[in-house]
């Protein structure tokens, strides 16, 4: 056991090394690096070791999810949780669920692990979005959003069990096995109801919400599968058009990730080969080549990249560096040579990662070890 831990331990501080001397010897637009700050152990839970530099001492929490335990971590690496997985786990902004495979009462707890909401009766599975706690039915074909005091505020039902699910602006999109994609209000009431046809199987494989609720982005379809961006407009807050469309080539056959990132100025969605990126502003697509699934994002995107972690096997990962161009010039130049957006490659061995980010400090996890960098601009 004790060579197993040196061994992780190994492979997260060579990892580490490998990141910061790409980071270091080849800063991104405007200056910006990675600075590694610390690195801290899941399992004996003590205080972060300092790496270099000032450690942060504020700021959000960060839920986290690896080697078996979850948890909470605040930018300094010290937890304000960190538990072994007993059960299922939902994690949100500030509060979490565990439980069990048919959970009869559901015990929402806060980041000082109170119980908030205790849901009695659940006939169903949590889901924290939005900071609002909804339950989606056992047959994954109803959802219902659960008040305060525990008691259900509203109940949805849909024609089929659901494949995807976000929530935003006080909305909620849905994306279902049968190729529908809806939004529901505040309410509970069904404000807007799409089919995006066009394929041989109807089915919404990822979805996503901006955070205003002005735009939407869907992965729909087996054979042709197809990305599509909806906007908002009129005044009725329910009507959405399509603004961009484009086919994905192969295609996949299971969940696939759909974010909305710098502020809403971009939507990312996973295709055959490596990501696709839209940017809303000046309506240019880029295509960017990765090799394995992607297995975990940061979906901040902030000022133009972003970061993220592919698989190429069971065991071998890779950490992936990406930039966008801010302005129009750089984006038809960027059309051309995609391989330049990604301006950062680290292999490492690990079963399970993570990847979060709060503030300035991007925090990512392999085995049992998370190790934090801070994003400097120079």
């Amino acid at each position: 056991m004790a060579q197993q831990k040196k061994r992780v331990r190994v492979i997260i501080i060579f990892f580490l090394f490998v990141v910061y001397f790409f980071a270091a010897a080849r800063p991104v637009p405007r200056e910006t690096i990675l600075a590694p700050r610390w690195i801290s152990s899941l399992e004996d839970g003590s205080s972060p070791t300092a790496i270099s530099g000032n450690v942060q001492k504020s700021g959000q929490l960060l839920p986290f999810e690896l080697g078996g335990r979850f948890g909470y971590i605040y930018p300094s690496g010290q937890f304000a949780i960190n538990r072994i997985k007993t059960g299922n786990i939902c994690l949100g902004e500030k509060m979490w669920a565990e439980y069990g495979a048919e959970p009869e009462n559901i015990e929402i707890k806060d980041v000082t692990e109170q119980t908030i909401i205790n849901i009695e009766n659940a006939r169903g599975y949590p889901v924290l979005l939005d900071n609002r706690v909804f339950i989606i039915g056992s047959e994954q074909n109803a959802l219902s959003e659960i008040g305060e005091n525990g008691s259900v505020l509203w109940t949805y039902e849909f024609g089929a069990p659901l494949t995807c699910i976000d929530a935003a602006a006080g909305l909620v999109l849905t994306g279902s096995i049968d190729g529908v994609i809806e939004i529901i209000n505040s309410e509970g009431r069904r404000i807007f109801y799409f089919e995006p046809g066009g394929s041989r199987y109807a089915v919404i494989l990822g979805c996503a919400l901006s955070g205003s609720g002005s735009h939407i982005g869907i992965v729909s379809g087996i054979e042709q599968q197809r990305f599509l961006l909806f906007e908002r407009y009129g005044n009725s807050g329910g009507e959405y058009k399509v603004v961009y469309h484009e086919f994905l080539e192969t295609g996949f056959r299971r969940p696939v990730h759909v974010s909305f990132v710098d502020e809403d100025q971009s939507v990312i969605y996973e295709q055959p080969g490596g990501i696709g990126c839209y940017n809303i502003n000046y309506r240019y697509r880029i295509n960017v080549p990765l090799h394995g699934e992607i297995t975990a994002i940061d979906t901040s995107g902030d000022k133009g990249f972003f970061f993220l972690i592919t698989s190429h096997s069971s065991d071998l990962k890779e950490f992936v560096g990406i930039r966008f161009p801010q302005d129009k010039w750089g984006l038809s130049r960027f059309r051309e040579q995609a391989q330049d957006a990604v301006f950062m490659r680290a292999e490492f061995k690990s079963s399970d990662v993570f990847l979060g980010k709060s503030g300035s400090m991007l925090i990512a996890g392999g085995g049992t070890t998370l190790v934090s960098f801070d994003l400097e601009e120079r």
